[in-house]
C-alpha cells in the first residue's frame, strides 16, 4: 500500500472526489430511472455526433456498434455514471471507477471533438466541447492519489 496524501491535499482531493461523484449521480440517475434518454435522447445525441462532431475514426464505432444497440448502451451509460458517482462518494473501488471515468471522458471527447466546427481558432475548443478534458484529468488524479480522505476501501486495502 502506498502512502496516502493527507493534510490539505487529502482534504482537497476528498472535496473534489465527492463533488464529482455527486455530479455523476445526477448524470446517471435520470438515464437509469427514466426511459427518455435511453429510448430517444441517446439516439438524438448519437446522430449529431456521427453527422457533425465525432472524430473521423470514431464515427464507425458510433454508427456500427453503438447506434444499432442504442437502448442497451443508453442504459449502460447511466449505470456506469451511477457506478462512478457512488464509488467516488463512498470510496469503494475508486480506482476502477476512475478508469471507467477516464474511458467515458475519452469517448465523449472523441464524440464531440468537432463541436466548434472545422478550421476554427483553437481557443474556440476550450469551454466549447473540451469540457470533458478537465474531468478526464480529475479521474487521472483520483486514480493516482489512491485512497485518500474519506475512503471506505482505504481502511480495508481493497482499492
Amino acid at each position: 500500500m502506498t502512502k496516502q496524501p493527507d493534510g490539505i491535499l487529502g482534504k482537497a482531493l476528498l472535496v473534489a472526489r465527492v463533488g464529482v461523484g455527486i455530479f455523476f449521480i445526477f448524470f446517471g440517475e435520470y438515464k437509469v430511472f427514466g426511459s427518455e434518454f435511453a429510448h430517444t435522447g441517446f439516439t438524438h445525441y448519437l446522430e449529431g455526433f456521427i453527422q457533425q462532431t465525432a472524430v473521423g475514426f470514431y464515427r464507425p464505432v458510433l454508427s456500427h456498434v453503438i447506434l444499432p444497440h442504442v437502448v442497451f448502451f443508453g442504459y449502460l451509460v447511466g449505470v456506469v455514471e451511477l457506478f462512478i458517482g457512488v464509488s467516488l462518494i463512498f470510496g469503494v473501488f475508486v480506482r476502477v471507477a476512475s478508469v471507467a471515468g477516464m474511458l467515458h471522458m475519452v469517448s465523449l471527447t472523441l464524440a464531440t471533438w468537432w463541436g466548434p466546427g472545422h478550421s476554427v481558432p483553437a481557443w474556440r475548443y476550450f469551454g466549447a466541447e473540451l469540457d470533458h478534458v478537465p474531468l478526464l484529468f480529475l479521474f487521472m488524479i483520483f486514480y493516482a492519489a489512491g485512497p485518500t480522505g474519506w475512503w471506505l476501501t482505504a481502511r480495508r486495502g481493497l482499492d
